[in-house]
């Protein structure tokens, strides 16, 4: 059902583009496994197929909200903040998000997504709003680099390997002809997020 399943991509991107539906609706609407696979049996072969991965990520997702609620509850991500501000001379305060874009790509290789995002990111956006930048700015810069342009030569993802593996290429030959690109696309797409004021220097 080549033309349907492009159909119904196109339609639900508009969907979630306009915003006319959460996206929660929009991807949990089973009309692509319906017709796709109208033999019940067919239907439960699919989603048994992909369970595993599924049930992999909703865990990931739970511990995360729960990593990322005690640290905000318990006051550690205010703390971290505070001293971050107190740290940083004003002058340098207001370039958070600057910053954070330069620094996304090289950061891939020291943290895995989940220790970055869940960990790292919401210290960096509570430092942003101590020198009164909005904090969605930093998610923005964060996202220009980390695991986008750094996620190949992530030493910390499976994939980074499976990738490796499969060209017969070293990782440090990978690295080190790769990271000169990827960093000169970050440095371009954090140029262009900022004349266009989605990040502000």
């Amino acid at each position: 059902m080549f033309l349907f399943n492009v159909i119904l991509t196109i339609v639900s991107i508009a969907v979630l583009i306009t915003g006319k539906l959460p996206p929660t609706v929009i991807f949990m609407f089973a009309l692509a496994l319906v017709v796709n696979y109208p033999n019940v049996k067919e239907q439960r072969e699919r989603v048994d197929a992909h369970a595993k991965a599924a049930l992999m990520m909703a865990s990931i997702l739970f511990a995360a909200g729960a990593f990322v609620g005690i640290m905000r509850e318990s006051g550690m991500i205010k703390e971290m903040a505070t001293v971050a501000v107190s740290i940083i001379p004003e002058s340098l305060g207001k370039h958070v998000p600057f910053i954070t874009g330069i620094l996304s790509m090289p950061a891939s290789l020291l943290f895995d997504p989940d220790s970055f995002y869940f960990g790292v990111l919401p210290v960096l956006s509570a430092t942003a709003k101590g020198f009164g930048i909005p904090t969605v700015e930093v998610g923005r810069a964060a996202i220009l680099g980390q695991m986008t342009t750094g996620f190949p030569v992530n030493p910390l993802t499976g994939s980074t390997f499976l990738l490796i593996g499969l060209t017969g290429v070293e990782l440090g030959e990978h690295q080190k002809r790769t990271i000169p690109y990827a960093f000169a696309t970050t440095i371009v797409m954090v140029i262009v997020a900022t004349i266009t004021g989605i990040i502000t220097f």
